[in-house]
């Protein structure tokens, strides 16, 4: 499968130093790769080339250890129907949650050039809105961004989950059960965590952390930062976290818009799933 190199060179040189990239290595990885993925016909991956590179560049060119992410995407997808399916974005619930902006990735980049992913564990009403459609409109958006920029296939992404206004009636949303699940699905996302930071955390949330991290990889749980303020590095982050960049109302209304222009996009990208 032929790739065309079309990032900046300082890209390409990141790569190299810390994902093991070089232009020989990804033609004979994604060639491999490729025939494997040929020969397994009941994964039913996407085989857009640059889809592939984020399992690639997130094993670091071990194509076992990409196979074996792939495998566990591609199960996940076919087992979370309630994630991966019925992804309209003119659905009323999903249109209301989108509104609110529960969810929604930045425009400008981090320090390390990361993709930042806001994430508000408190705006939905427990009382009107599921968790599943919650998560199910995180990944939405998260699937839009890393489609629309191969950056994040190499620096990849931090998130912030902004905890203002978290109840009990939040928390009782989130079963062992739904945890497990969400960070299983985290941990096969193409796009590799780098940073999750929780803040505004109020202290009776510690319950429910200490459940996420029970779950997590020893790599992912070093990754995992809790404060009680605001990020401390936050000059491009939303105004309502201390920051320079557009408001979380700004953000909810440009990522609404993207999604209902994605609608038969994300129609069409529901095929792509393990036949179990």
């Amino acid at each position: 499968m032929d790739y065309s190199c079309s990032l900046p060179a300082d890209c390409y040189t990141f790569a190299e130093a810390h994902l093991n990239e070089t232009s020989n290595r990804r033609e004979e990885s994604l060639a491999e790769f490729c025939k494997w993925i040929d020969e397994n016909p009941e994964l039913n991956v996407e085989k857009d080339v640059v889809h592939l590179l984020y399992f690639l560049r997130g094993a670091k060119f071990n194509v076992e250890k990409a196979k074996d992410k792939i495998k566990r995407f591609y199960r996940i997808r076919a087992e979370r129907s309630e994630w991966f399916t019925s992804r309209n974005p003119f659905h009323p619930e999903l249109d209301e949650l989108l509104k609110i902006g529960v969810c929604f990735p930045l425009r400008e980049r981090d320090e390390h050039n990361r993709l930042v992913v806001i994430i508000r564990t408190g705006a939905h009403n427990p009382r009107l809105h599921t968790q599943n459609n919650v998560l199910k409109i995180c990944k939405m958006l998260i699937d839009l961004a890393i489609r629309a920029d191969e950056r994040i296939s190499i620096y990849g992404v931090s998130a912030v989950l902004d905890m203002t206004g978290v109840t009990l009636s939040h928390a009782l949303q989130l079963t062992p059960t739904l945890i497990k699940r969400t960070v299983q699905c985290w941990e096969t996302y193409p796009c590799r965590a780098r940073r999750m930071e929780f803040v505004n955390a109020p202290a009776h949330v510690n319950i429910i952390l200490n459940i996420f991290r029970s779950f997590m990889s020893a790599k992912l749980k070093d990754r995992v930062f809790v404060t009680k303020g605001l990020p401390k590095n936050n000059e491009n982050l939303p105004v309502n976290l201390g920051g320079h960049g557009p408001s979380y109302q700004e953000l909810a209304v440009y990522w609404r818009d993207k999604a209902r222009e994605s609608a038969e996009w994300f129609a069409e990208n529901e095929q792509y799933k393990m036949t179990i």
